[in-house]
């Protein structure tokens, strides 16, 4: 449960700040596809074992936040085409941000924010799954009993 709220938090904080970035930059319209996949891509490089834990780990590779990272960017880009293109949105009034009625989705720094905590959540659940085992590299392997010779009459 704590890596589920840990991994919605660190989520939801990069792409806030990812969606907040490209709101202060006015980026709007054709290019918010590309930031939600950013911060997907960033999301997946830091939830779950980060990119740094796994270049400072002998058996570890980075090729797993590479994979993390091109899915967290599909994903971005895909939740986005799924809200702007198949369920159209809802209009929100964010008086902090703008007055106007805009659509959920070009709302980028609150939309952006909850791309990223549901990635995160999903990397840091994901990650926590399956890695408890230890490894068996670099452990001895485990004495055999010695054959008792036969006995000769």
């Amino acid at each position: 449960m704590l890596k589920l709220i840990l991994g919605l938090l660190k989520g939801a904080l990069v792409g806030g700040a990812i969606g907040y970035g490209a709101f202060a930059a006015g980026m709007d319209g054709g290019l918010l596809w590309v930031v939600y996949g950013v911060a997907g891509a960033l999301v997946g490089l830091i939830a779950g074992r980060p990119l740094w834990a796994l270049i400072t780990d002998k058996d570890g590779t980075t090729w797993v936040s590479v994979l993390k990272a091109l899915f967290g960017f599909g994903v971005g880009c895909g939740l986005y085409a799924l809200v702007h293109k198949a369920w159209g949105g809802f209009e929100l009034t964010l008086s902090f941000l703008d007055d106007k009625p805009r659509m959920f989705q070009h709302w980028q720094p609150v939309f952006a924010a909850s791309v990223g905590g549901f990635l995160g959540a999903f990397f840091e659940i994901d990650d926590a799954i399956g890695g408890d085992a230890p490894s068996a590299k670099g452990k001895p392997a485990a004495a055999k009993p010695a054959a008792k010779p036969a006995a000769r009459k």
